[in-house]
């Protein structure tokens, strides 16, 4: 029962990260700033979860050490200071998909870092240690191929127009995917580290809301202190009521808050590379959406005829998805 609800947690989890990768991917395009998405949304789950942990936690949470400080100082800066403000970086030069399908290599990396600290082992003779290894390969493959090999179309968006017309004339000289490509991959291994280290800091400090809350309340600092340098503008910190609010909300309640805090109870629960082998289903869930929403299109081959009409038709292709003006 508890691996059977640990599943049901992860699978909640990548919908939520889902969900995140297409808000911010459209706040983004309307002009929001990455710093400024970071400070709002962890200065929002610092206020939410310091008020459960007080409340919840107050009694029974241990005793804050100066060496389990520098710890979750470290962990805030992989996980989210490092992480996010590359993976955002990623994201604006690429697609809510290719994002997605370069997560993928989570899984492994998180596996072969875990091999290397000895926290898996592998044993080649037997069965599981062989999948555990081709597993690998696999994951770091397909994640290859699905963003860097373009053809003919496999799946169709369900839409000939784009319900949410996300792709300005302005961004079309922005968009670099081999750029945006390297960077979400750079960032997918700065999250892995996130969730080995996870893992040795909740040993040190086993309160989950207090860990989290600290995690957010570091990620702000962090991210503030590189505000003063790159968001300057007090322009960009003004909030409308728009998309871009949309996002910051629920980027701090729902997946700084409740998705952060459900990953740390399963890493407690399973270890990390149980939480990382969930990501593939993230893909899933925004490659769905951006089929409808943007009128993606995903494609296994292209021939030469293919790509002379193709370019008399689109006025923007990448190497994963093109979306078709009209």
């Amino acid at each position: 029962m508890k691996t059977y609800a640990s599943c049901v947690a992860m699978v909640v989890v990548q919908i939520g990260a889902g969900g995140s990768i297409i808000l911010n991917k459209i706040a983004f395009e309307k002009g929001l700033n990455q710093l400024v998405l970071i400070v709002y949304r962890h200065v929002i789950a610092t206020l939410l979860l310091g008020l459960l942990a007080y409340v919840l936690e107050r009694k029974k949470r241990p005793a804050l050490s100066i060496s389990a400080t520098m710890k979750i100082f470290v962990l805030a800066s992989l996980g989210t200071t490092i992480y996010l403000n590359v993976y955002y970086a990623g994201l604006i030069y690429s697609s809510a998909t290719v994002a997605s399908a370069l997560s993928n290599v989570i899984p492994c990396s998180t596996f072969i870092m875990a091999v290397l600290l000895r926290m898996e082992k592998v044993n080649i003779t037997s069965a599981s240690g062989r999948a555990k290894v081709l597993g690998t390969v696999i994951c770091v493959a397909g994640s290859l191929i699905f963003t860097f090999w373009k053809g003919g179309f496999l799946l169709k968006g369900f839409e000939s127009r784009p319900l949410i017309n996300l792709y300005s004339s302005n961004k079309h000289s922005k968009e670099n995917w081999i750029l945006g490509s390297a960077l979400i991959l750079a960032s997918c291994i700065s999250w892995s580290g996130w969730l080995i280290m996870q893992a040795v800091v909740y040993k040190a400090y086993p309160a989950r809301l207090s860990l989290n809350t600290l995690i957010c309340f570091f990620a702000s600092l962090q991210s503030g202190f590189l505000a003063l340098f790159f968001g300057r503008n007090p322009s960009l910190w003004r909030l409308e009521w728009n998309v871009q609010l949309l996002t910051i909300i629920y980027n701090g309640v729902v997946i700084s808050s409740f998705i952060y805090y459900l990953q740390t109870w399963c890493i407690s629960k399973e270890g990390p590379v149980f939480a990382a082998m969930f990501t593939p289903l993230a893909l899933i869930f925004v490659g769905l959406f951006s089929m409808i929403a943007f009128a993606e299109q995903l494609h296994v081959s292209r021939s030469k005829q293919e790509e002379v009409i193709e370019r008399g038709e689109t006025e923007f292709v990448h190497p994963t998805t093109s979306h078709h003006r009209h």
